[in-house]
């Protein structure tokens, strides 16, 4: 009996957790996984980076090698699945005549087969999941497997985004009350020092960081620090 291809990609994702590495680690997992349920020679994931779209994660530094054929000439099936959200299949580079630019580079790195599959997630592109083959095509049943991978990596990708940027927010939740409280601690060092309210004390902090044009809570922390080194240690009696 013919393997079921969403059992393929079931097992494949299975063999990670969202939490294991950074999105760029998931990517590169994902990437690999796709080689292997193809299969496929490599794969590279199309993404925006910075506004443009780049090769962000690959398997082999072929990949955005070949890749960049594309982008310089804005055509080509990475960049199609992007946009329009369907599935491109090159059968030969030798014969391509729908993305030449991108069939000529492919073919000069041995590449004879490309399969180009669409990655969404709640009606969202998030990118391309581009394979690429140096002796076989990708016959029907191939691109059935990788197509159902792809519908479940884009829900693990999405997924893992959300973990991140929940990571990123607690994280600078945790920093912001952390420099609130130092920020608190100098003042009070300030106001024990001849600031006459809370609110002059702030506006010194401030002035201070206007002046020597760095953050107002490295500022802050600074003078907390020279405060903890000038404090007597436990063995001493201060002085009266």
């Amino acid at each position: 009996m013919a393997e079921d291809p969403r059992a393929a990609g079931v097992h494949a994702l299975s063999r990670f957790f969202v939490n294991d590495g950074t999105l760029g680690d998931t990517l590169l997992k994902v990437s690999q996984l796709a080689c292997d349920v193809a299969p496929a020679d490599m794969a590279g994931i199309t993404m925006l980076v910075g506004g443009k779209a780049r090769t962000g994660v690959f398997t082999d530094p072929e990949a955005p090698e070949i890749d960049e054929a594309q982008y310089k000439s804005g055509k080509g099936p990475c960049l199609d699945a992007f946009r329009h959200q369907e599935t491109y299949r090159i059968d030969s580079t030798a014969a391509e005549q729908r993305w030449p630019e991108l069939a000529a580079m492919a073919a000069a790195h041995g590449i004879i087969a490309t399969l180009s599959l669409p990655l969404v997630a709640r009606d969202v592109s998030l990118g391309a999941l581009n394979l690429y083959s140096r002796n076989r095509i990708f016959d029907d049943q191939a691109s059935d497997r990788a197509s159902v991978f792809a519908e479940q990596a884009a829900i693990v990708l999405a997924n893992t985004q959300v973990y991140w940027d929940a990571q990123q927010l607690s994280e600078n939740l945790t920093q912001a009350m952390d420099s609130r409280s130092t920020i608190d601690y100098a003042i009070g060092i300030l106001l024990a020092n001849g600031a006459t309210t809370p609110d002059d004390a702030f506006q010194i902090l401030v002035r201070a960081s206007q002046r020597e044009n760095r953050k107002l809570r490295d500022i802050a922390r600074e003078m907390v620090e020279h405060a903890a080194e000038r404090q007597p240690s436990g063995d001493e009696v201060p002085s009266d």
